[in-house]
């Protein structure tokens, strides 16, 4: 029964398909069982039209996959056995196939054409799918339930378009990995990744590298979200681009930046960034404490801050669809070299299974996320919560344990780092000074000595670390405007450098 490409009884307008195409492809299989390897990164049997194709691409992909041959005599008895024969057109259609063969580059061109019409084809049926929900909604899908629905379709279909790089030889790989170290190089600090601007930190890290996925955990009041937002201000005031000969824009410093605030709202997260910037607590701007020479301040930091290139997501318990769609719409859009999740814990998760824990759901969430930092070629900062066990210990220190749900977070993290301020724990234990006790005197007085030594400072514990050393790097820390900065190698411990 031979196949043509008429549309079918009835319809005014055939989906969008080219059985000859399929046909040729099918036959350069069958003529020569080499041609599958062409074709198999490219084209899944689905993508065929006709169910007859998508029947004989199967069992031939399969029988080869085996090692077995597939040719017209082996499938012919095949469809035999199984009384399909007469199905996939008979006898007389496998020797059409073989008549129809395509050769060469042929094949590969064929086969992205079989790929890209059945991606149309798709399009069609989610344009269809979509008519049918927006005329007939259900009770619990409203107008924007359905617009997260369609785009979590296209970004699905757009998925299943990508066939990926494939394996790379190991000279491209080396090349690129000379062109890293030489850009790291040129760089001032020698950093190969995005720069923090915190240059103990930069240097242990070498930077924020492209499709690492870094955890930052802390207890609450540690100051993880002003470091993340600290990072995240001083990659986008460094942004710059070089434009490339097909009239694309290419990073050479600093990122564009987006920002998942599933906890601040984006005016908060401004506001910290413009306090920062004028040295005017967050306190006052909201209170609107303000002199006339404060709003000048404000003024100037808010031109400087205009065209800075760090995007804000403030919606509350995100999915992790959500959030990797609105991802990938950035970087297609503007461009995107950075991403800053806060916190991971209140990322949600659409697994369609109520007996799914926490546990298995943030795993299902840390996978997802560096999956899209691999895919998207971009670092991944995602902020985390600590157990309460930290407030348990003497030494409160956070360590890997520490995490929550910690068994996914550390595996697929390549990085985990922790922020800790002594400080804040000391200056909650002053002990009473009694002017007649010189026990109680000597005590606080060495309570004292050591609040004057961490005064100011905070630590990055690197807990993790897949491509380079752990350790502890000391930061300054400003309370007053939440900001994190360099510790001043002159007076290590006291005097910082903000700037």
């Amino acid at each position: 029964m031979p196949l043509d490409d008429t549309s079918s009884p009835g319809s005014t307008i055939a989906p969008p398909h080219n059985l000859s195409a399929e046909a040729a492809v099918l036959g350069a299989i069958l003529f020569d069982n080499n041609a599958y390897q062409r074709v198999a990164d490219i084209l899944r049997s689905t993508d065929f039209y006709a169910p007859a194709h998508q029947e004989l691409y199967e069992v031939a992909s399969l029988m080869i996959q085996q090692g077995r041959i597939a040719d017209g005599v082996t499938l012919r008895e095949h469809f035999e056995k199984a009384e399909k024969l007469t199905e996939i057109g008979g006898a007389r259609y496998l020797e059409q196939l073989l008549d129809s063969a395509a050769f060469g580059a042929e094949v590969g061109d064929y086969a992205r054409m079989i790929r890209d019409l059945a991606m149309r084809r798709s399009l069609v049926g989610i344009g269809s799918d979509l008519q049918g929900r927006a005329l007939n909604p259900s009770h619990e899908e409203d107008g924007e339930r359905q617009i997260e629905l369609a785009e979590r379709q296209l970004f699905d279909l757009a998925e299943r378009g990508a066939t990926g790089r494939g394996f790379t030889s190991f000279s491209e790989a080396l090349t690129e990995s000379l062109k890293t170290a030489e850009a790291a190089f040129k760089r001032e600090g020698k950093i190969a990744g995005i720069p923090t601007a915190l240059r103990d930190l930069d240097e242990k890290l070498g930077g924020l590298h492209r499709s690492d996925l870094i955890i930052l955990a802390g207890r609450p009041s540690m100051g993880k979200t002003s470091l993340a937002t600290n990072i995240a201000y001083n990659a986008a005031s460094a942004y710059r681009a070089e434009m490339q000969e097909d009239g694309s824009r290419k990073t050479v410093d600093g990122a564009i930046v987006g920002f998942f605030s599933l906890e601040m709202s984006s005016e908060q997260l401004a506001t910290r960034i413009v306090a920062e910037r004028t040295g005017i607590t967050t306190h006052r701007i909201r209170q609107g404490d303000l002199e006339k020479s404060d709003f000048e301040r404000l003024r100037e930091a808010t031109e400087e801050l205009q065209n800075l290139p760090l995007y804000i997501d403030d919606t509350g318990g995100i999915s992790i669809s959500q959030l990797a769609a609105r991802a990938r719409r950035l970087q297609r859009s503007v461009g995107l070299d950075l991403i800053v999740i806060d916190y991971l814990q209140l990322i949600t998760v659409n697994t369609g299974n109520s007996n799914a824990n926490r546990v298995q759901e943030i795993t299902q969430i840390t996978t997802s996320l560096k999956a899209l930092a691999k895919d998207l070629n971009v670092p991944i900062i995602a902020l985390s919560q600590l157990s309460r066990a930290v407030e348990q210990r003497d030494d409160k220190r956070p360590q890997l344990s520490d995490l929550r749900e910690s068994g996914s977070i550390e595996q697929d993290a390549d990085v985990v780092m922790f922020v800790y301020r002594e400080e804040y724990y000391l200056a909650r234990t002053e002990p009473g000074a009694d002017p007649n006790d010189p026990a109680s005197n000597e005590k606080w007085s060495k309570w004292r000595q050591r609040m004057d030594e961490v005064y100011g400072k905070a630590e990055v514990i690197i807990g993790k670390q897949r491509h380079g050393p752990i350790g502890r790097v000391e930061l300054a820390f400003d309370s007053n405007v939440t900001r994190f900065g360099n510790l001043s190698h002159d007076q290590k411990g006291y005097g910082v450098d903000l700037e």
